[in-house]
């Protein structure tokens, strides 16, 4: 499979870097760059890449607001966030906005390949150091100490696939291991995010580790 990516940042050399270093994958396929926010939304709908490599300082929308955009119109598309910023402020906007991976871009370039291959696949990745604000923010408790235990609500199959999402698993991997198909899987995690009140894959995952269905 290829994996059909667009580069979004308003740096042209910074996308010439990124076109340099993901062009020599054989599993990536460039099919466009964008340097604002809009025409980054023109070429999604232009071109259903897979994965979009998004900056968040971008002259016309942040990156978060482009993400949003996306979610709501193409929540297949996969976005990774390629940055910067480090603080706290723009790693939770961007999560609760819908994205599957957060790189600085100080990473390692092995790194950033493997956020946008976990992407493509239908998990997320998480920057080591970012992924301890998750874990340190979901067991204060602060955002989910209101939210009743649905937990009891889920059948036994949506209690599995509840498990392997928020342990990073994509749909097709969930699907070859239970044994269904990836068009199921999709629908239990829907409806997985309907019964608990969830809206993002970063709310899921700390949902698992408060309560005990993965340890952070």
């Amino acid at each position: 499979m290829t994996i059909r990516l667009l580069l979004v940042d308003d740096h042209a050399v910074v996308r010439s870097g990124l076109r340099m270093l993901l062009e020599s994958e054989e599993d990536i396929e460039i099919i466009g760059e964008a340097g604002n926010g809009r025409e980054a939304l023109h070429l999604i709908e232009q071109h259903a890449p897979d994965v979009v490599l998004m900056d968040i300082g971008l002259p016309d929308m942040t990156g978060i607001e482009v993400t949003q955009a996306v979610k709501q119109s193409w929540s297949r598309v996969a976005v990774v966030a390629l940055t910067i910023h480090e603080d706290e402020e723009y790693f939770f906007k961007m999560l609760q906005a819908g994205a599957n991976g957060y790189v600085p871009k100080r990473a390692a370039p092995e790194e950033l390949l493997t956020a946008i291959r976990t992407a493509y696949a239908g998990g997320v990745y998480l920057f080591p150091s970012l992924a301890k604000l998750l874990v340190r923010d979901y067991l204060s408790g602060d955002r989910d100490s209101a939210r009743p235990d649905a937990l009891n609500g889920l059948t036994e199959r949506e209690q599995e696939v509840l498990a392997y999402l928020a342990d990073g698993a994509g749909n097709q991997d969930i699907a070859e291991v239970l044994n269904i198909s990836p068009k199921t899987v999709a629908r239990h995690r829907d409806n997985i995010m309907h019964k608990l009140n969830l809206h993002s894959r970063a709310e899921l995952v700390k949902y698992a580790i408060r309560k005990g269905i993965i340890k952070p």
